[in-house]
């Protein structure tokens, strides 16, 4: 399996399937979630309506729409509490369900951005540690290469330092 970081707008990718860091409502909401939806089009919302929402940790799939990625993975991440509220479980969790997801439609290549690390508060380095931790020990054929997207030259880095130090 290949690994590897870029800083770009996930939006833009041309990959198999894009992960979106969703809210519990799947409809839409600020960060790379808002960045989504307006890129994938009116198609995307009524699509996730269907499902009715979803819980922490959970993840679902539906088409790409007007994105250059086939497909989108949603899946709602956890907001910090100060770790005690299983947050590291949650999130580990975010990760092997978009995996899961993905083996199974037999995706290729997968690109995660961040999940929780923006407005829901999660520290960036604890968050890329389980990130990166999950994916590694990920046992699935597929996907064959996972992307780390980071929005800013900080996170790209954090993701860096813990992919050669880990």
């Amino acid at each position: 399996m290949i690994i590897r970081t870029i800083k770009a707008d996930i939006t833009t990718l041309e990959v198999d399937v894009i992960v979106n860091a969703a809210n519990c409502s799947l409809l839409g909401g600020g960060g790379v979630d808002g960045a989504i939806h307006r890129a994938a089009g009116p198609e995307l919302l009524e699509t996730c309506r269907k499902f009715g929402g979803s819980q922490t940790g959970e993840a679902r799939i539906t088409p790409g729409f007007r994105l250059p990625a086939k497909y989108v993975i949603h899946t709602p991440g956890p907001v910090w509490r100060g770790g005690s509220h299983g947050e590291p479980e949650l999130l580990r969790a975010c990760y092997v369900n978009s995996l899961t997801i993905a083996n199974e439609t037999r995706c290729r290549v997968i690109a995660f951005p961040g999940i929780s690390i923006g407005v829901y508060r999660y520290p960036k380095r604890e968050a890329a540690q389980i990130a990166v931790q999950t994916v590694r020990a990920w046992p699935g054929e597929f996907p064959q290469e996972i992307i780390f997207c980071c929005f800013s030259a900080e996170i790209l880095s954090v993701y860096n330092e813990i992919l050669q130090n880990d």
